[in-house]
């Protein structure tokens, strides 16, 4: 048996221990990358940790430590607040906005993961407030990355296009973006009516909770209490029955005030969300801070919010005590430890091994689905980009032979690579699970991943449908 073989059996024990003996599988991939290095690959532990992604570790830590003080300071409250008055208190439209936010973020030159980690934990906090899908919103923010992710100016389409061009392959960027952003949007649509976005409209508490003020609540208690006293009153003048319980009906109206001021404290506290004080503006800074730092002097969005989130620490400690804490650590060692371990793949040639197994089929069509599939699996786990860097190139014998278009083919390879990025093994879809608030981590995971898993599944057979077969290019 090869040990290329050897490694991706170990890879599918490894996925059925920790799916029946719910342990964390980041630390079974840590055990499995140096099982494998040692004994199968003989690597050493430098070589096994060069497939760490510190990187990736960074981005979820700072993002992560950031929005959990946005959360702890109420400025994540305030932006949902910002998002409803933005729709005019149409919830039903929210996801559609994050979509579209993502995806204007990528198109004009952002890194995927970038975009998906600015937005992601404002999408997932309202997604928890109003008891939207955590999986609706999350795959909606995903979605609206990679949908305008291969725009002649982003990150995605000049690496694709630049790649084609090396080869010396026929390219058409229009092509390739409006391929990508059809099927994300088409993917989109389906979510939404899956996952309960049409029941927004018609939600009932929603619309309450966002139409009406907190001056009515007020209103409402002042009401309460008027009508309480006036009853009262008539009670009292009844006679003998108001002498011959005065301590009592004392004590009911007591009761009565006490609610009241209750209520009036609950929408003063609702009222409080609306409003901006210096923590919340210094907080909105920063997150402005870490958008213009990434999209503008391409900085790195970890190490940037890991800095802004140590300022608004220093400046307002009682905010951020506890933001170390909700830091989603066991999200960061699942992660890093499931891409240390493809790390290790990729070092012993695995992935290739695989790819040029499916180029030697010798039926083009065939080899093109193959290969849409291996992009789409393979890039669940790892890079995108170093994903789209290996199968174009491993297309090109048979792209040579005529038989299949060279734009559709790389339009197919690059939807397939970047669509499944919601899987939770994925940075994006790391990152959305690592934002989401108030969740049942564990069963949003497998959640993640079983949608992943049927996106992996139909995807890459419906773009090489509708893109390779026809045989455009």
């Amino acid at each position: 048996m090869s040990a290329e073989l050897i490694s991706i059996l170990v890879l599918v024990v490894v996925f059925v221990i920790a799916t029946t003996r719910s342990i964390n599988m980041g630390a079974l991939a840590f055990a499995a990358a140096y099982g494998v290095g040692e004994l199968v690959a003989d690597f050493d532990a430098d070589k096994i940790f060069a497939g760490f992604p510190g990187d990736l570790f960074v981005v979820l830590v700072g993002v992560t430590y950031l929005f959990a003080i946005a959360r702890a300071n109420g400025t994540t409250d305030w932006l949902v607040h910002a998002s409803i008055r933005l729709v005019r208190g149409r919830v039903v439209l929210i996801p559609w906005v994050m979509f579209v936010l993502t995806g204007a973020l990528t198109a004009i030159g952002a890194v995927s993961p970038a975009a998906v980690a600015i937005v992601a934990p404002i999408a997932l906090s309202f997604a928890a407030r109003y008891q939207i899908s955590p999986l609706l919103m999350g795959a909606m923010v995903v979605h609206g990355a990679q949908g305008g992710g291969f725009s002649p100016i982003s990150i995605y389409g000049t690496i694709v296009n630049g790649i084609v061009e090396r080869e010396k392959l026929p390219g058409n960027e229009i092509a390739l973006f409006l391929a990508s952003l059809i099927v994300n949007l088409v993917i989109a649509g389906v979510v939404f009516v899956l996952f309960g976005g049409l029941k927004l409209r018609n939600d009932e508490s929603v619309t309450e909770t966002v139409s009406v003020p907190a001056s009515s609540s007020v209103s409402s208690s002042v009401s309460s209490a008027v009508s309480s006293a006036g009853s009262a009153s008539s009670s009292a003048g009844a006679g003998a029955e108001a002498k011959s319980a005065p301590e009592g009906r004392g004590a009911d109206l007591e009761k009565d005030r006490e609610k009241d001021r209750e209520k009036d404290r609950s929408a003063e506290a609702e009222d409080d969300t609306t409003r901006l004080n210096p923590a919340r503006t210094a907080t909105l800074a920063a997150l402005v801070a870490l958008v213009v730092a990434v999209l503008a002097f391409d900085l790195d969005a970890g190490l940037t919010s890991i800095t802004l989130a140590v300022l608004l620490s220093t400046c307002w400690p009682e905010d951020s005590r506890n933001a170390v804490s909700q830091i989603a650590w066991p999200t960061v060692l699942l992660i890093c430890g499931v891409l240390t371990y493809v790390g290790v793949l990729d070092e012993m040639g695995t992935i290739d091994w695989a790819g040029e197994g499916v180029s030697d089929i010798g039926v083009p069509l065939l080899s093109a689905v193959l290969l849409c599939y291996i992009g789409a699996l393979v890039s669940a786990f790892a890079s995108s980009v170093g994903i789209m860097g290996a199968l174009i190139p491993l297309a090109v014998p048979f792209l040579a032979q005529g038989e299949i278009g060279a734009v559709g083919m790389v339009a197919a390879l690059a939807v397939s690579a970047t669509v499944v990025d919601v899987s939770p093994f994925s940075t994006n879809g790391a990152l959305v699970l690592a934002a989401a608030p108030g969740v049942d981590r564990e069963r949003f995971f497998r959640q993640l991943m079983m949608y992943g898993g049927i996106v992996v599944a139909v995807v890459p057979a419906v773009v090489w449908l509708a893109l390779v077969v026809p045989g455009w290019g």
